[in-house]
């Protein structure tokens, strides 16, 4: 005789139970990244002693105790025994600028306002009216170059031996990070072609750039690059540095980019040989889109390499913000302080590369679709 009460399958849904106490919140993040294992508790409580040894110094010497107003270093010590910022509200400008007139600082300021503008149709896929904005995206370096040198147009000539700090910075920086991308594409394409001359024409530029240290491209661009121009033709010593710091960030953009193309499955290039789509348009329309997000941290890796490796224009005599530290530490008032001028130098510096960073961080997961 069976008993037709007793069910062995659920006849309704159940209630949902609530996560585990501990593994959700404050409390679960805090477990599961700071002391999921013996080796990160160590690793976390011996981070928390030097964080709690190290920053109260440092706090208490660059904003408790500094100083901001003062007319040498000497005076700065009378007051405190901080960090003496004087210098840098003193010489700031020169920092920003480099020598460049006072009076015409609206110039390169307008530039580097329009550098936001033309970057938001280029960095916003959603932009409304994006193609129409990006026309003066791709105008904006001859914008930006007769905003700054002038020479024509109404607006006086400014020579490139004025130029110098953050904005020197800027234009090798933004020039070379503009103009190595599409240059290093058509090379690991290139690398990647089956025709051997063109192949070998891209190992060759690509090994010799690569194979070279920037600091002799960057002699050679100040020294010998005239001698083999013609007679009366002399270019400027910054166009000069800015096409040898692109053919070189050109050449490890380009194996970058090669990376991302063997990356991708070899199915990816029989579909679209499947789909009847010639070379440039599979390219365009289906390798290139997958290579390109593969190899976006490297990409990006490429591009802050290059924004630091622009203070090796100093050693040819331009003054980048590290090359203007010489002229203060000239000065009797201020010789003396390097902390405060270096420390002023990489926080510029980590601004940029940081922001840079953040947006690879943030095009990464945009761009995820769940697989590679």
């Amino acid at each position: 005789m069976s008993d037709n009460s007793v069910a062995f399958v659920a006849t309704s849904d159940k209630p949902q139970l609530p996560a585990p106490q501990g593994t959700t919140g404050a409390v679960g993040w805090v477990r599961q990244n700071l002391f999921s294992s013996s080796l990160n508790t160590v690793l976390t409580l011996l981070s928390i002693f030097v964080v709690f040894s190290v920053v109260p110094g440092i706090v208490d010497w660059a904003f408790v105790k500094s100083v901001w107003n003062a007319n040498s270093l000497d005076e700065c010590r009378q007051i405190s025994d901080g960090a003496c910022w004087a210098v840098v509200r003193e010489r700031y400008n020169q920092f920003l600028f480099g020598f460049y007139p006072t009076e015409l600082y609206w110039r390169p300021i307008l530039a580097f306002v329009l550098l936001f503008v033309a970057l938001v149709p280029a960095l916003w896929d959603n932009m409304p009216g994006r193609g129409k904005a990006l026309i003066f995206s791709m105008a904006y370096p001859f914008v930006a170059f007769y905003l700054i040198w002038g020479g024509f147009g109404g607006l006086e000539y400014v020579s490139s031996s004025q130029l110098g700090g953050l904005l020197l910075t800027m234009i090798i920086g933004v020039a070379g990070i503009s103009f190595s991308l599409p240059i290093g594409i058509i090379l690991a394409l290139s690398r990647s072609s089956n025709l051997p001359i063109v192949k070998s024409l891209a190992v060759i530029f690509i090994e010799f750039i690569r194979g070279v240290p920037l600091i002799t491209l960057l002699f050679v661009a100040h020294v010998l690059l005239n001698y083999f121009l013609p007679k009366g033709v002399n270019f400027d010593i910054v166009l000069r540095v800015v096409i040898m710091v692109t053919l070189f960030a050109s050449a490890y953009m380009a194996e970058v980019i090669r990376g991302g193309l063997a990356a991708l499955p070899k199915g990816q290039y029989e579909a679209a040989d499947a789909l009847g789509l010639g070379y440039w348009q599979s390219m365009r329309l289906i390798i290139l889109p997958q290579a390109l997000k593969i190899s976006i941290p490297g990409i990006v890796n490429t591009f802050i390499g290059l924004f630091k490796d622009t203070t090796l224009v100093l050693i040819i005599g331009l003054m980048d913000p590290l090359g203007l530290v010489a002229p203060t530490l000239g000065d009797q008032r201020w010789n003396g302080i390097v902390v405060e001028l270096y420390a002023f130098i990489a926080f510029m510096f980590f601004i940029f590369c940081f922001a840079m960073s953040r947006y690879s961080m943030y095009l990464e997961r945009k761009l995820h679709t769940g697989h590679r």
